[in-house]
């Protein structure tokens, strides 16, 4: 289940805390600078679309997070990101959580398309990708990240309520 990841839920995280009763997977999600980081980028992308991040909860625990790394380009595209942490991963948590993600955009109007980026050699990512339809669609070299692989799943609306993924 995907829950909307608020500012006060960032601040939880940071200082190892429960958030309305939920406890965080063992381990942490991730590094607080690593928390510190993805809150100033909800903070920043919330300006501009809400809500901007989202919490992993599974069996009443929060096992990780899925965020929007950007406000939308100008044609509607919106880069996503996700973790999920380590003491949960390989469990198919990240292949449902970005499901769900992929629904809730298919929902918003303006969205034409999401993207997102995999390290060459994170293949559970890769295969969390596939999983929900997103196709490789380059490569670029990232200063901090290195090599990574360029994924796009365009959403298909026919100006109705009736909204796809293609």
């Amino acid at each position: 289940m995907l829950v909307e990841a608020t500012d006060r839920s960032f601040a939880a995280l940071i200082d190892a805390e429960s958030i309305d009763g939920w406890a965080v997977a063992p381990g942490g999600l991730e590094s607080a600078s690593i928390l510190k980081m993805l809150r100033a980028l909800a903070l920043q992308v919330r300006s501009v679309r809400s809500p901007a991040a989202w919490l992993m909860v599974e069996s009443d625990e929060i096992v990780g997070l899925c965020s929007l790394m950007a406000a939308p380009d100008r044609s509607g595209a919106i880069e996503i990101g996700y973790g999920v942490a380590a003491s949960r991963r390989g469990k198919g948590i990240a292949s449902r959580a970005i499901a769900d993600l992929v629904r809730v955009m298919a929902d918003q109007r303006g969205i034409t398309a999401l993207t997102a980026n995999t390290a060459i050699d994170n293949l559970a990512s890769q295969k969390v990708l596939q999983n929900n339809g997103f196709r490789k669609i380059g490569r670029r070299t990232d200063a901090v990240d290195g090599e990574l692989i360029c994924w796009r799943l365009d959403i298909v609306t026919s100006g109705n309520a009736d909204v796809s993924v293609a």
